[in-house]
């Protein structure tokens, strides 16, 4: 079900300096037919206590992105291009010790199976503990009592008795709100949500979009939000950022851009996800299938699939300022729906 954007607070002053910024980011890939791009000169700005959505299909670069920001890309794919700042300092060549010191304490990071995140062997208050004591300065018997705050903040129900619990005697929307309290462990300015919520039933999701609308809310926490749900972004983001090919297309207010979508990619998302509030007799489907790195067009990335493509799309668009928004699109001016 596609929910509807909602009236939300209206975004953190714009004047003060970004938390994040990040600028002509490139990750490119070593493969048996040569360097395969597969994050190309993607650039945003991200505002203290503001959720970010980033969203596109499978391959996009979404992840990639996240990864990039936390130093988390592994050989054979590197950083070629861009700069990271955090928080008024470049981070994205920091050496591999002081980058460890910065994720779990101003960065951190909730991905899709939590099961990743826990220690299977370990009771869920030692992990707490553990990391709690790695970042911060107290005493174990301080950092005990954190993380039983901590468990009672994300909804675990009996946190008392819960803390002593193996991971495998919660349920998977328990378990991610084990990895949320993670998370918020050292207290980050930064947390990068990579699929939060993919494995959960809808009820559990929506619990889990809300926790991190509250975290947002309560403690000044920015939130990159990774996900091919437009319905969570939609309920969740402040803005939301478009990904095709390892390329942005479209970032702006997200009433701006699921209400009135400039790039015909972005039109093409929103119009293949059912909604109670229209009739369709069928859904938009976006006919082909995303470039693989290294075959990316050199103009248009989308152009092949596109039903609105002109000559112009033989050479790249990049990002133009549309009010509040920012597409990259020869046909931004007129493409509000996809057909």
């Amino acid at each position: 079900m596609m929910h509807q954007p909602h009236a939300r607070s209206a975004l953190p002053e714009r004047l003060e300096a970004p938390l994040l910024t990040v600028r002509g980011l490139s990750v490119e890939f070593v493969t048996r037919r040569g360097r395969a791009r597969a994050l190309d000169r993607v650039s945003f700005d991200m505002a203290p206590g503001e959720i970010l959505g980033l969203v596109g299909e499978s391959g996009a670069g979404k992840s990639l992105s996240g990864n990039a920001i936390i130093g988390l890309i592994d050989p054979p794919g590197q950083v070629v291009e861009g700069e990271i700042t955090f928080d008024g300092k470049r981070i994205d060549a920091l050496p591999a010790n002081q980058m460890r010191k910065l994720r779990g304490r101003t960065i951190a990071a909730i991905f899709q199976d939590p099961l990743t995140s826990l220690d299977p062997l370990m009771r869920i208050g030692d992990q707490l503990t553990e990391t709690i004591l790695t970042h911060l300065p107290m005493s174990r018997a301080a950092a005990r009592a954190r993380a039983l705050d901590l468990l009672k903040a994300v909804g675990i129900p009996a946190p008392d008795v819960r803390i002593d619990h193996y991971p495998h005697q919660f349920s998977g929307g328990m378990r991610q709100r084990v990895v949320i309290a993670l998370a918020l462990c050292a207290d980050p300015k930064l947390i990068i949500a990579d699929e939060p919520t993919t494995a959960l039933d809808v009820s559990i999701q929506a619990q889990i979009t809300a926790l991190l609308k509250k975290m947002c809310r309560e403690h000044g926490t920015a939130i990159l939000l990774v996900t091919h749900d437009m319905g969570v972004i939609a309920d969740t983001a402040d803005r939301v950022a478009v990904m095709y090919a390892g390329r942005l297309v479209e970032i702006g207010p997200i009433q701006d851009v699921l209400g009135s979508p400039r790039h015909v990619y972005t039109a093409g998302l929103i119009g293949s996800i059912p909604s109670l509030n229209r009739r369709r007799e069928r859904l938009v489907q976006i006919d082909g299938s995303m470039p693989r790195p290294g075959a990316v067009p050199s103009g248009c990335a989308f152009a092949p699939r596109c039903p609105k493509r002109i000559a112009k799309c033989d050479e790249r668009p990049e990002l133009r300022s549309f009010g509040e928004s920012q597409v990259a699109c020869w046909r931004a001016e007129e493409s509000h729906s996809y057909a």
